[in-house]
């Protein structure tokens, strides 16, 4: 028996050799793979922040310290200058602007003619009436000198009684001298005897009767006096109807906003114009309507123009707020500076108290939020929302009662951006 031969083919005889550099390879790779793997997570749990965190760069972001210094409650204002007082012109008659007798800005003395109306319906009137008081004046005229003829007639019969009563006492008395000495008889002194009573009776008559009419004519005589005065005022205004067709500055200044033309028709009550002070100025400003609060009337406040500082003190707040902000008038303590024109503006500086102490942060597009929330820096490059409360603010400066401490470090980038955001990653 013969015994097989074994193959000899390719197949059987060729068999891999690895080689031990090959093996090393290989592990490197791996490990390489599982490196990258742990990287690539970590870099997307760096790079994909959690619910209610942002990533942000660091290049965009601005921040800056809390410190404890100083605190300077002051906020500068951007004034404008405006007459201390302002009367307005106003036409008391009504008519057609027939002269005008001063222009727009000149300077007028008080009462000075600014322009003469025309009214010829009211001259008519004026006219009409003044000759109604003047005829009811003519009969009170003749009243007062009723009443006087008739205390003069009673003071005459008073006279003539008592004349009377004289010559009957004297005849009396002679009479009784003649019957004394038995020259005549008593009948002829009798009839003498009644005259004088009958004389005396009528003067006491009389008297007692002058003292009653004089009360009521003293009465009478008050009440004619009384509505004369009426009747003269009456006449007087009616009068000054017709010279109110002069218009007329009401007091000593600038005349401005006095735009009338010649055949203008105007209206009793309508402003045609103003009279502004002259050298006598004050300024208005409007304030952010968070320090209505704190702004009060004596409080103190600096001017600058042309390098030159002016103290100013608060006269008038109007708390009235408009789209955001009220206004304030402050008067010079002193004469106010030379060269002064409605309208100008200055730069002030209103001081609300004294410099403290304070926990202070700088002012910044952060506080558009409204100051209740800062990002604070942590060690970790990240920036966590923290609830604060703020007071007072100045243009540089921003007091912090509560919330952070000095030291701290917050975000001062305006803050709508991260508006729903907790937490900040920064890169």
């Amino acid at each position: 028996m013969v015994t097989p031969l074994p193959s000899t083919n390719g197949a059987a005889m060729d068999r891999r050799i690895e080689r031990p550099h090959a093996r090393r390879r290989a592990l490197i790779v791996r490990i390489a793979l599982g490196i990258g793997a742990v990287a690539a997570a970590v870099t997307l749990w760096w790079f994909l922040p959690g619910s209610g965190s942002l990533a942000v760069d660091a290049a965009t972001i601005r921040t800056a310290p809390v410190t404890r210094t100083a605190f300077s409650d002051y906020v500068p204002l951007r004034a404008q200058v405006a007459p201390l007082q302002t009367v307005y012109v106003t036409a008391v008659s009504g008519g057609q602007v027939e002269a005008l007798l001063a222009a727009d800005g000149q300077s007028v003395a008080a009462g000075a003619p600014l322009a003469r109306l025309a009214n010829p319906t009211l001259a008519l009137d004026v006219a009409s009436r003044s000759a109604n008081i003047a005829g009811q004046l003519s009969a009170i005229s003749g009243q007062r000198l009723s009443i006087q003829q008739s205390r003069e007639q009673t003071e005459r019969d008073i006279a003539t009684a008592r004349n009377e009563l004289t010559k009957a006492e004297t005849l009396l008395r002679q009479k009784q001298t003649l019957f004394d000495k038995q020259i005549v008889t008593a009948a002829a002194v009798a009839p003498l005897r009644d005259e004088v009573a009958y004389q005396r009776a009528r003067l006491t008559a009389l008297t007692r009767s002058a003292a009653e009419a004089g009360k009521m004519l003293a009465d009478q005589s008050t009440g004619v006096d009384a509505t004369a005065g009426e009747l003269r005022e009456s006449l007087a205004m009616t009068r000054a109807g017709l010279a109110a067709l002069m218009v007329r500055a009401p007091v000593a200044g600038r005349l401005t906003a006095f735009t009338l033309q010649p055949g203008q028709m105007i209206k009793p009550g309508d402003t045609v114009g103003q009279v502004d002070s002259e050298r006598a100025w004050k300024l208005t400003a409007d304030v952010d309507q968070f320090y209505l609060g704190r702004v009060r009337t004596g409080l103190t406040a600096v001017a600058e123009l042309d390098g030159r500082s002016f103290p100013l003190t608060v006269i008038k707040v109007l708390p009235q707020v408009t789209e955001g902000r009220f206004r304030i008038e402050l008067g010079f303590n002193a004469a106010p500076a030379a060269g002064l024109n409605r309208g100008q503006t200055l730069d002030v500086r209103l001081t609300l108290g004294a410099d403290r102490p304070a926990v202070v942060a700088p002012a910044g597009g952060w506080l558009d939020a409204g100051g209740t929330t800062a990002f604070v820096l942590t060690s970790d490059s990240r920036a966590v929302r923290r609830a604060i409360t703020t007071g007072r603010r100045n243009p540089d400066q921003v007091e912090v009662t509560s919330g952070l401490a000095p030291g701290d470090r917050i975000v001062t980038t305006p803050l709508t951006t991260y508006a729903p955001y907790q937490t900040l990653l920064i890169r």
